[in-house]
């Protein structure tokens, strides 16, 4: 019996990942890349000296990604290892706050007490919720489809069902810290979570407090060498196992005939396969590769998650105050979101996301300076004057930063380059520039994303930030997992 053939469309982690797990099944395994290398929105840039992870920064449930090593029967820490960090997050407010998100729960509590008054008891409850939601949802709403009558008769899944009141999916995700919490830094600062798959805390569910669980109680990392080895180390896995890369190869069509996929096809050339996987944003595989068929509207329309505006600055001066994550809080967070989600543009008075790898990773940067990623959440790219908002929002950054930190940053800027909705949307395919595919600004969300399979064809399945479970590296890999579970 010949040996069955599965092709991937697109080498984004998702994809890298299914590629995989594919092949440790058996499968004669084909990855398609439009772009010149692996990674999708995880890419890196080395200029001048500097060297700059350009997307994701954060690094959680890291046994998600040595879970695709076992499964390939390799062991992870001989192709990447990574460190668990003491100190999160800083955070800094405009009343002149600075508060220290430990990675230890108790010691976080503390700080908070510490720094504002609020009772430490209350954020370790709040902890205990977040670890509550997980243990109810991750099974069912992260590492299974949602989508297969399977998942509901399983016993575990029942008593999840049973116990969905306690999710806290009927109020939004700020009127739940509103009501933990009195003192605002500490409401906007687990509101930020909301951020983390481009959703507005004012309008998504309270579940989302499921979140903080994985930094506080499992845990945030820094993978050595920085965030780029991740795509890296799977690449080689993938190679080590006989999976078959065309880079700068863009797939045009999936060919489909009487209701099973048969292939792709680029140019004239077909490529054959019983198994087509796209890791492509799912607007553009229904828009682009499977024009001849029926598309899901209403899953296709709805709204997408928020955008990210970057710039990667070389910094020729060291911060000690600063550490890897860095927040520099808006005064007015609604505000802020209600610019992103109803004036689709940049609030005058963003909140400031800075991460130096060289924190942690001391190679990334010439002796004595930092490479500065720094990012504002904005809205997807429906069209605006992104010439206009972005030297608006560029001048706000440095002022702000200038303000906070007590020096003028612009002048210590000797490298720059900058991301943008418009460049996420062309170089990733990511409709609009979405960072997470549709938002969760809505109770239903996660019954909205697309399944990890199509429905009427037989051997068509979909992974990565766009589809079941959601965006960001853990979830990324989860949907992999998903789908490496469905296909036979």
């Amino acid at each position: 019996m010949s040996q069955k053939k599965a092709i991937v469309v697109g080498a984004g982690i998702g994809g890298l990942a299914t590629s995989i797990r594919l092949r440790a099944k058996g499968y004669e395994v084909e990855v398609f890349e439009a772009s010149d290398k692996a990674g999708g929105k995880l890419n890196q840039m080395n200029e001048k000296g500097y060297r700059f992870d350009m997307g994701p920064s954060l690094f959680t449930l890291p046994q998600e990604l040595d879970h695709v090593f076992e499964t390939a029967g390799k062991n992870p820490r001989e192709y990447y290892d990574y460190e668990k960090l003491d100190l999160i997050t800083k955070y800094f407010y405009e009343d002149g706050t600075q508060i220290d998100a430990w990675a230890e729960p108790k010691r976080f509590a503390r700080e908070l007490e510490q720094k504002t008054g609020e009772s430490a008891q209350k954020a370790l409850k709040v902890l205990e919720k977040s670890s509550e939601i997980y243990d109810i949802t991750s099974h069912v709403f992260l590492e299974r489809s949602l989508h297969k009558l399977s998942t509901y008769l399983r016993k575990d899944t029942l008593i999840s069902i049973l116990n969905l009141h306690r999710i806290d999916s009927m109020r939004s995700m700020h009127k739940a810290n509103a009501h933990q919490f009195k003192d605002p830094r500490v409401v906007q600062l687990f509101d930020r979570y909301a951020t983390y798959n481009g959703s507005n805390p004012y309008e998504a569910p309270a579940t989302l407090r499921i979140i903080p669980h994985l930094e506080f109680n499992i845990g945030a990392f820094f993978p050595k060498k920085g965030i780029y080895t991740i795509p890296t180390s799977l690449f080689k896995l993938a190679t080590d196992l006989g999976v078959k890369f065309h880079f700068g190869e863009k797939v045009d069509e999936i060919l489909v005939e009487d209701k099973e996929v048969k292939g792709i096809r680029i140019g004239e050339t077909k490529h054959e396969a019983e198994v087509v996987v796209s890791n492509m944003d799912v607007v553009p595989t229904y828009r682009n590769l499977l024009s001849s068929q029926p598309a899901p509207e209403k899953i296709l329309t709805q709204p997408r998650s928020s955008s990210a505006l970057i710039f990667y600055w070389g910094i020729k001066e060291s911060f000690p105050d600063l550490d890897l994550h860095n927040i520099f809080f808006s005064q007015d967070y609604q505000e802020e979101f209600r610019y992103i989600w109803e004036e689709k543009s940049i609030y005058d008075d963003p909140t400031i996301y800075v991460h130096i790898s060289s924190k942690c990773e001391e190679e990334d940067a010439p002796k004595g300076k930092e490479n500065w990623f720094v990012m504002i959440n904005v809205p997807a790219n429906q069209g605006q004057d992104w010439g206009s908002l972005i030297t608006t929002a560029r001048q706000n950054v440095l002022n702000k930063l200038s303000r906070m930190l007590d020096k003028d940053i612009e002048s210590l800027i000797e490298f720059e380059d900058r991301l943008t909705p418009e460049l996420i949307e062309s170089r990733t395919s990511s409709y609009q520039g979405a960072l997470y595919g549709n938002s969760s600004n809505n109770k239903f969300a996660a019954f909205l994303r697309h399944p990890n399979f199509h429905r009427k064809i037989k051997g068509l399945y979909f992974v990565g930030g766009s589809v079941h479970p959601g965006g960001g590296i853990p979830l990324c890999l989860l949907s992999a997992r998903i789908v490496g579970d469905l296909v036979e």
